[in-house]
């Protein structure tokens, strides 16, 4: 009895698969038609326009799929990498840009594919606590349009980003040096305060990093070290916060919210002072 159940529902089960399987097919050639190249591509433009990034985004890989070899292909290809930016599809857009920094390496508007590979990383940022490695990858992209586009209409923005993404970097680098200066790793302290002196010397990091440098030097008994990044920091950094705070260091006392003029003669004889 169970076996003869068991030969009707499979007999139904075939059945009812093979019904199934001719209106997909039909369904899956309903959906591709051929379309002119023209037609397809001003169909992505529209939908542009009209802020439907998803449909747009099909419409450009349309134009790809349909008509591979015409002139219209490669500038979808990077209608495609847009609209995929404008739907926040970051992956979408980055896969769909590097296949035409590959394959097209000296088209015209590659200056404008290396900033929009930018953008994508840009807009992924990650606060300063954690992991900078879309920071990194979005300064490779904007550095590359400065080195070989330094006079594309991309080149000035990308400047900016660039200074940005360098504070971000320097700012990550100051997070883990103040970990490890509190933590008494004062050599691995150190090397972080340093790095942001000498590879990031345009950011407002710079200041405090010369102060954080000074309490290093002085916690390994540096005196010398200290004496010189303090002469650094007064030099360059006269009127800045941490330069008052390195004055009373160096000097033995406590920093509170005083507010100090510049010392400029006070690092030649401060050890002498004392």
């Amino acid at each position: 009895m169970f076996d003869t159940h068991l030969k009707k529902y499979s007999s139904f089960l075939i059945a009812s698969i093979l019904l199934i399987l001719p209106s997909c097919s039909t369904t899956e050639e309903e959906k591709y038609v051929e379309r002119p190249v023209e037609e397809l591509y001003n169909a992505g433009l529209t939908e542009l326009k009209n802020n439907n990034f998803g449909k747009a985004a099909t419409a450009f890989d349309e134009v790809e799929r349909q008509h591979p070899y015409s002139q219209w292909a490669t500038q979808a290809q990077l209608m495609s990498a847009y609209a995929h930016y404008q739907n926040q599809k970051y992956e979408k857009a980055l896969a769909a840009v590097d296949t035409f920094i590959q394959l097209h390496p000296a088209h015209p508007d590659s200056s404008y594919a290396y900033y929009l590979q930018g953008l994508c990383y840009y807009e992924q940022l990650s606060p300063v606590e954690r992991d900078q490695k879309m920071t990194e990858l979005a300064m490779d992209s904007f550095q590359e349009i400065l080195k070989r586009f330094p006079e594309s209409n991309y080149a000035k923005d990308a400047r900016l980003k660039l200074n940005l993404l360098q504070d971000m970097i320097a700012a990550k680098e100051m997070h883990v040096g103040r970990y490890y200066q509190s933590r008494k790793s004062y050599v691995a302290a150190m090397n972080r305060f340093k790095n942001v002196v000498k590879n990031y010397q345009t950011t407002a990091h710079v200041p405090e990093a010369l102060h954080r440098l000074v309490e290093v030097y002085l916690a390994l008994n540096l005196k010398d070290e200290a004496l010189t990044v303090a002469s650094i920091l007064s030099h360059n950094f006269p009127s800045n916060n941490w330069y008052s705070e390195t004055y009373f260091l160096m000097k033995g006392e406590d920093f509170r919210e005083e507010k100090t003029e510049s010392y400029l003669p006070w690092l030649t004889n401060i050890w002498q002072d004392k």
